[in-house]
């Protein structure tokens, strides 16, 4: 690991946050040089008032430093300061950058980013559209960043994964506390072919106001963030307003008129994000930050799966037929039945045969709607 204690240490000075960290360091060289210097020098810094300077003049490195780089050498995580070669690049051109990220998995190869968020109670369309959406970016090469939350989050990471990419997710909480727990397995796979990074140390909690402050890093370590599925209020329109006062591209993926969680999306539409319907309106705005990245290796012939409207699945024409009539949105049996033009009897059968392969859910009140789903087998 990089000589990464003076980083802590400065970092754990009470009252220096990450801008007047960041003043300091450019000011005077590095945190070595800051801690190491004489109260007339650091008044010199702007913003700096005598409380400040005798808090730096007189703080020792506390234990707990010592403990945390120790800890992370055992399991396997890494602190990576502003200086080192992995650090996001993008990222150290935001107002605030963090001083120091700890990292699981390996952040280099990941040099082209799309963010991509949305809400936590995502509708089948949203996780079927934002895994589809990320398997595509990742086989062209471009790393998915997002916040590995439930919904939206949790499908990015698994169609970069499926594309055979890398993921970076970013957390709200320390590596020690993976938040949520129910992620625990994705949190591992997305160390195994990308990273999972945090600014906060081991054990910190995943507090309210961890996830605005993260979100800062979503968006600010991408070339632009991409938001499917947002109510009025949802905390992903946090992520793109982030976005676009960094001075990145929003996106927004449309969704029905009537679904509340599409409200937010088609309002970042309004007022000027991108309208997004598949990957390549995203790749033609960051073509010119692709030269030379390599593809991804398309799947074997027998692996390759037939494409419907819900993903890519192994089906029959049949079936494929009937999940394209179906949508991700849910619809009545009865409407199903109008719109395949067939009878009860022979469209229940169907529909039990789909739910069995686990490749349509149903709601209360006899209503279909397609799955995001893995891989199933071809039929034979």
């Amino acid at each position: 690991m990089e000589q990464i204690m003076p980083w802590l240490t400065l970092k754990s000075v009470p009252g220096i946050g990450n801008l007047m960290f960041n003043r300091l360091v450019r000011d005077i060289g590095s945190p070595q040089k800051v801690l190491g210097a004489s109260a007339q020098r650091l008044s010199r810094v702007s913003g700096m008032t005598p409380r400040l300077v005798g808090a730096i003049t007189k703080h020792v490195c506390p234990d707990w430093v010592v403990r945390e780089i120790e800890r992370c050498t055992k399991s396997g995580f890494q602190i990576i300061s502003q200086q080192n070669s992995n650090y996001p690049a993008l990222l150290l051109h935001i107002s605030d950058p963090p001083p120091v990220l700890y990292c699981y998995g390996n952040l280099a190869g990941t040099q082209c980013h799309i963010a991509m968020v949305g809400s936590r109670k995502a509708t089948a369309y949203g996780k079927t559209s934002a895994k589809s959406l990320a398997r595509d970016l990742a086989t062209k090469g471009i790393s998915v960043v997002s916040g590995m939350a439930l919904g939206i989050d949790t499908a990015a990471h698994l169609g970069a994964l499926e594309g055979g990419g890398r993921t970076v997710a970013v957390l709200g909480s320390g590596l020690a506390c993976v938040y949520p727990p129910e992620n625990l397995k994705l949190f591992h796979r997305i160390a195994e072919n990308g990273a999972v990074i945090s600014e906060f140390t081991l054990e910190a909690k995943p507090e309210p106001h961890h996830f605005p402050q993260r979100n800062r890093i979503i968006s600010g370590m991408a070339l632009g963030t991409v938001v499917v599925e947002a109510a009025k209020r949802s905390g992903s329109l946090i992520t793109a307003k982030l976005a676009a006062e960094q001075g990145r591209e929003v996106y927004a993926v449309p969704g029905s008129i009537h679904a509340a969680t599409a409200q937010g999306t088609h309002d970042l539409i309004k007022q000027g994000a991108k309208l997004v319907e598949h990957a390549g309106d995203i790749i033609e705005e960051v073509a010119a930050h692709m030269a030379g990245l390599p593809e991804q290796p398309p799947a074997p012939e027998d692996d390759r799966m037939i494409p419907t409207r819900s993903g890519a699945f192994c089906l029959s024409d049949d079936e494929a037929g009937l999940i394209e009539a179906m949508g991700s949105y849910p619809v009545h049996i009865d409407e199903l039945a109008r719109r395949c033009n067939q009878d009860m009897g022979r469209l229940s059968a169907a529909l039990l045969q789909l739910e069995l392969k686990g490749a349509i859910g149903q709601e209360p009140g006899k209503l279909f709607y397609a799955k995001p789903l893995e891989k199933i087998n071809r039929a034979k």
